[in-house]
């Protein structure tokens, strides 16, 4: 258990779901602010950005190895993807600013260390490594030495790369430290999710986790609380009918809306693992079985089977005690009706 800001993130809290606006921006600070607050509105508890320029994450090249093939973003050379999609260093000042001002948590994920410098420089309260980042080493460790809390994608990781990644950040201090099951795929098939995999990561590697969902609908999110998931992350845009980058497996603000309010019903709804009887369930005990007296007997009268009767409602003995009232006496007079209680059989 920790905290981002003033929100928990454990099991014992509502799910911390995090609206991911990454190129949804459009080239617009203005579109990038309005769907600030539209996440705020929406419900999401923080907004997440990205945190390069394309020359920190590539070089521009048109070899082959730099073209990119097949999937969304077929025949993209990475250096212009990147630079359309790319939220400019120049921005974050304003938009820490402006999420400060309408109310809700930003945070970013750092691609290089200069990007850490300056997330570290707008006091940034935590940060996220992506899945494509989770073998840099070296910017896990960078990061780590803030001592702010690291959430981390595991898309595509190996257990022995996961293992790597936190013992990087470990060594040089992290505490705070979250695993997202994630399915690097954009957009990931359904019957991909492997929502198992939460609980496998949380046993393994003893860190809460949580769901990074790329799916096109909220329902792996929604499912991933019954496996322990304590915090979702997922693309926002403000509106389907913007095209981008990411728009394709983005979530609206409607969508949002019904993603927070799911996932804390379904929260709400695992309630606890031990034997405790509900305290809605109180008011049912009334119409359990129990014994009552079917004949109207004198004191005295020895008891026996054809005097009462296991019947609802539940205000006499329980039914297990029905053979051992045969052969008791009433120890005073009963009506029919009257439910069965130690104080009246000797």
């Amino acid at each position: 258990m920790f905290k981002i800001g003033n929100r928990v993130i454990s099991n014992t809290a509502p799910p911390y779901v995090i609206a991911e606006l990454s190129a949804n921006h459009n080239g617009s600070i203005d579109l990038a602010k309005r769907s600030i607050l539209a996440a705020k509105k929406s419900g999401a508890h923080a907004v997440k950005i990205q945190s390069y320029e394309a020359h920190t994450m590539t070089i521009d090249s048109n070899k082959s190895d730099f073209i990119i093939k097949g999937g969304l973003w077929d025949g993209y050379k990475l250096y212009d993807l990147y630079d359309e999609a790319k939220t400019p260093f120049s921005w974050h000042e304003e938009l820490f600013n402006y999420a400060s001002h309408v109310g809700i948590e930003i945070f970013s994920s750092p691609f290089d260390e200069t990007a850490v410098d300056l997330l570290e420089s707008l006091n940034t309260p935590a940060y996220k490594i992506a899945s494509f980042e989770l073998t840099d080493i070296p910017l896990i460790e960078y990061v780590a030495k803030t001592n702010k809390p690291i959430l981390m994608s595991t898309g595509m990781a190996s257990e022995d790369e996961i293992s790597e990644a936190l013992d990087a950040a470990r060594s040089c201090g992290a505490r705070n430290i979250l695993l997202f099951h994630c399915i690097s795929s954009y957009p990931a098939p359904l019957e991909q999710s492997n929502l198992n995999m939460i609980g496998t990561l949380k046993k393994k590697f003893k860190v809460e986790v949580g769901l990074s969902d790329h799916t096109l609908d909220n329902m792996a999110a929604t499912l991933s609380i019954s496996m322990g998931a304590v915090a979702i992350e997922k693309h926002f845009i403000l509106d389907k009918t913007l095209t981008g980058p990411d728009s394709a497996f983005s979530m609206d603000p409607d969508q949002l809306c019904n993603l927070v309010q799911d996932t804390e019903k379904a929260w709400k709804s695992m309630g606890s693992d031990d034997f405790q009887r509900a305290k809605v369930e109180e008011a049912s005990l009334v119409f359990r079985r129990s014994i009552y007296f079917v004949k109207k007997l004198k004191e005295g009268t020895v008891i026996t089977k054809d005097h009462i009767k296991r019947i609802r409602p539940g205000y006499g003995l329980k039914p297990k005690f029905f053979d051992k009232l045969i052969g008791k006496k009433v120890i005073s007079d009963v009506e029919i009706g009257d439910p069965v209680t130690w104080d009246i059989v000797d």
